[in-house]
């Protein structure tokens, strides 16, 4: 096991028209083959940093770090790659540019291509915005990839899960103190109505109906309140809204190669998949992961039959665990 790294891209332009000096925090798990050709991508999810992303690599997981050589790129925005609570003025705090999926997967790319010295991926697997980036690395470099195994996310954000996340952005927005974005501490009232407004989404009615919760150590719905608060109180607040925005705009076509054509961006992911939504995740549903397989030459709908809500990708729970982990093990063999 590495410990963490910064790879460095200078003058990067992204899609929204701004300049920036990347700094690309990664960790890597396990050694390159002789033939760079043994390299499994994990993207980081909402939220959630390389530390929060190593319980795919855990003890007893399908990913063995043995074998393969594992990179867990950070993504834009969350603290540890360059997001608003690390960068300079002008474009430090709520002077901080959109970045999109496309960015976050051409940095990646930089990374594991002209640095890390990768000829080949096995497999690009993530969760939640995790599965967003594997989505668009299929999309993006079917030639380079083996495999995707998008984990409780879409290959782009739909409707309704823009209003979800819009909302819970404005409701930390409401704090006075927030500033817009230029606040000198933290706006700690509207991270936690953020975090409010989250924890009704996370998990699923029949979490809360059947007291899940219980599993986590917690008594009641308000404790639930309390944990996603807790989780969103490690982060910063500008760095919370950069990692929405990136969700928000969510889209593996809307980018120079694709021109906004969804289908035909769904249809370049020519790699082999498994796309598995949780069948009680409130924000990606299962319908909108259908359409997506459909598009796609050699993919299968494999939903993942938890009461977990969105947090059947978050490897609390065994069953959940181990049902991903018989897919990974699949596309890796």
């Amino acid at each position: 096991m590495s410990e963490l790294h910064h790879y460095e891209i200078p003058g990067f332009a992204t899609q929204s028209g701004y300049t920036l000096d990347v700094k690309l925090a990664y960790k890597t798990f396990g050694k390159l083959a002789p033939g760079g050709d043994n390299a499994i991508v994990i993207p980081t999810f909402y939220g959630g940093r390389h530390t929060e992303t190593e319980f795919m690599v855990a003890a007893g997981r399908s990913i063995d770090t043995s074998k393969y050589f594992v990179v867990i790129p950070n993504m834009l925005g969350n603290g540890c790659s360059t997001s608003p609570s690390n960068t300079p003025a002008p474009y430090g705090r709520g002077g901080f540019p959109l970045t999109t999926l496309y960015d976050n997967v051409l940095c990646q790319h930089r990374l594991l291509t002209e640095h890390l010295g990768v000829k080949r991926i096995r497999l690009v697997s993530g969760f939640s915005m995790g599965a967003q980036q594997t989505f668009q690395w299929g999309a993006l470099f079917p030639d380079l990839v083996d495999a995707i195994a998008p984990i409780c996310g879409s290959a782009r954000t739909a409707e309704h899960n823009y209003v979800f996340v819009d909302s819970a952005v404005n409701a930390l927005m409401l704090d006075p103190e927030f500033k817009d974005g230029w606040y000198e501490s933290q706006p700690l009232r509207g991270v936690l109505a953020f975090g409010h407004v989250y924890s009704a989404w996370l998990f699923s009615q029949d979490f809360f109906r059947e007291k899940l919760y219980r599993q986590l150590g917690l008594n009641c719905r308000d404790d639930v309140v309390k944990f996603t608060q807790r989780y969103f109180l490690a982060n910063d607040a500008n760095d919370l809204i950069a990692m929405a925005r990136t969700w928000m705009a969510g889209d593996i076509s809307a980018n120079p190669r694709f021109n906004g054509d969804f289908d035909a961006a769904l249809a370049a992911i020519t790699c082999r998949a498994i796309v598995m939504p949780g069948e009680t995740d409130l924000y990606f549903r299962v319908p909108d992961s259908a359409y997506e397989v459909a598009h796609m030459p050699h993919a299968e709908l494999r939903p993942i039959p938890s009461k977990w809500g969105h947090g059947a990708g978050f490897g609390i729970d065994p069953a959940d665990n181990a049902f991903v982990d018989k897919a990974l093990a699949e596309l890796l063999g």
